[in-house]
């Protein structure tokens, strides 16, 4: 094979980088415009449940945007399920705060055992919600 035949993908690659970094950019600006702690401030002064909290919400969004990208059958299909995915982990955050009370304030206090929990809800449904998307 040569380099040619194995770079004909390359820009369909690049597409679906590009979308995936967009789609994560945008998941990050919608979760903290409707979470009322403010999580890069409370991670750049060392609030260890804010990091927890906001990494596995974004690794419960990553996984299905994975999944979408391995599955997808166009770049309009992808940006469809990025959305779905976007809005399933809006509704997590939505449902642990009301379920738990009080999440966001405790996070902003550093307590951890708000933001595991948070992080590992939004782990779970991201798994469930990957799988679901292999149609």
């Amino acid at each position: 094979m040569d380099v040619m035949h194995s770079l004909q993908g390359l820009g369909s690659f690049l597409a679906y980088f590009a979308g995936a970094l967009a789609a994560e950019a945008v998941f990050i600006a919608i979760y903290m415009g409707v979470t009322p702690h403010h999580e890069m401030r409370l991670i750049r002064d060392g609030n260890t449940a804010a990091a927890v909290s906001l990494g596995g919400t974004l690794l419960g969004f990553t996984l299905p945007l994975a999944s979408i990208i391995a599955h997808s059958v166009s770049f309009f299909d992808f940006l469809i399920w990025s959305a779905v995915a976007l809005i399933v982990q809006i509704v997590v955050f939505l449902l642990v705060s009301f379920a738990l009370g009080g999440v966001p304030r405790r996070i902003a206090e550093g307590n951890m055992a708000a933001g595991t929990t948070l992080a590992t809800a939004s782990l779970a449904i991201g798994v469930i919600n990957a799988a679901c998307m292999t149609y």
